[in-house]
């Protein structure tokens, strides 16, 4: 299958990468102009330069593929299209200025969606978009996991992504087999560049590794190599319309991840009142609090899928996460 990827320079995209092609697909990939794509033209992926922003680009990339894998964000907010940077500083007060970008993040995926979905409708080609966890319970301790059947709760941390998830369904309403793949907060590995490196660096700062309250919120985790080949069968066997989740660990205590992060860094692991979560972890700290239980026993049962990686707590065990900072 021909495959147009966005987001194949990211964590998860380097590793879809080659799981695509060792599995005979040919890749094109949505690389951000000035980006770097030596390791993909070594390996025989074909560059198309564009961002999110441009939909006619968009549109002629997924013209030249049978399915399509949607993995990139918006994060252009150091440097936005003029248009859009127009439309956050000029559309209210500066103290809104960050729900606005967020606001904005969220229109250009949601145009990029559609794009992507009015390019597939008449072929049957698959869509397949990645959509974050922590949209989907709204943070608070739960006593069941969130499974594939959960629509997204707009209590959760990640509410401003809803969008996305939304119009992907609703373009399966429309007869295009287009799916969402939901994504765990931690997606571990060597070269880890997401929230737990993050964690690490806030505790290395401080000189403490913290949990707030009893540390009993949990976070649902992930190796990356799994991902790619969940990505991977999505895009062979997903169904229209279907949700998917890339979790290999339901729910690991935030404590446990806190006392893994002290012992690596060998400083102490202390406890704050959930009060203090922006005050202890800046924009970390909406999910430093949250509580991310979440299943994945209807994905495993539909696409076979089994995740073989190492657990969460294993991987930051391994030095990799502790060396340089």
């Amino acid at each position: 299958m021909r495959v147009f990827v966005t987001g194949a320079t990211g964590w998860i995209g380097s590793a879809l990468v080659p799981e695509l092609l060792r599995a005979g697909h040919e890749v094109t990939a949505l690389v951000r102009p000035g980006r770097s794509a030596e390791a993909l033209t070594s390996a025989g992926v074909r560059i198309h330069h564009g961002d999110l922003e441009d939909v006619a680009n968009l549109r002629r990339g997924a013209a030249t593929a049978d399915g399509v894998m949607h993995l990139a964000y918006f994060n252009g907010f150091s440097n936005p299209r003029r248009t859009t940077r127009l439309r956050v500083l000029l559309g209210g007060s500066p103290r809104g200025i960050v729900s606005r970008f967020g606001a904005a993040g969220a229109g250009v995926d949601k145009r990029a969606i559609e794009t992507f979905g009015a390019v597939l409708a008449d072929s049957g080609g698959p869509l397949v978009v990645a959509f974050p966890t922590f949209a989907v319970v709204p943070g608070t301790l739960a006593t069941e996991p969130a499974t594939e059947m959960d629509a997204p709760s707009p209590l959760s941390p990640g509410a401003q992504r809803i969008p996305s998830e939304e119009t992907t369904l609703a373009l399966a309403a429309q007869g295009v087999r287009a799916s969402v793949i939901r994504i765990p907060p931690s997606v571990h590995g060597d070269g880890d560049t997401g929230l737990v490196p993050q964690l690490i660096k806030v505790a290395r700062k401080k000189g403490v590794s913290v949990y707030l309250g009893e540390g009993r919120n949990r976070w649902s985790a992930v190796h990356r190599d799994d991902v790619a080949h969940l990505f991977r069968l999505a895009l062979e066997k997903g169904v229209a319309g279907a949700r998917y989740h890339a979790v290999a660990d339901e729910g690991v205590e935030f404590r446990t991840i806190a006392e893994a992060i002290g012992e690596g860094l060998r400083v102490p692991v202390e406890t704050r009142p959930n009060g203090q979560a922006s005050r202890r972890f800046g924009w970390l700290g909406p999910f430093a609090a949250g509580d991310n239980y979440v299943s994945s026993t209807l994905t495993r049962k539909e696409l076979g899928w089994r995740p073989t990686g190492p657990d969460l707590l294993t991987d930051i065990a391994q030095t990799a996460y502790f060396v340089g900072g």
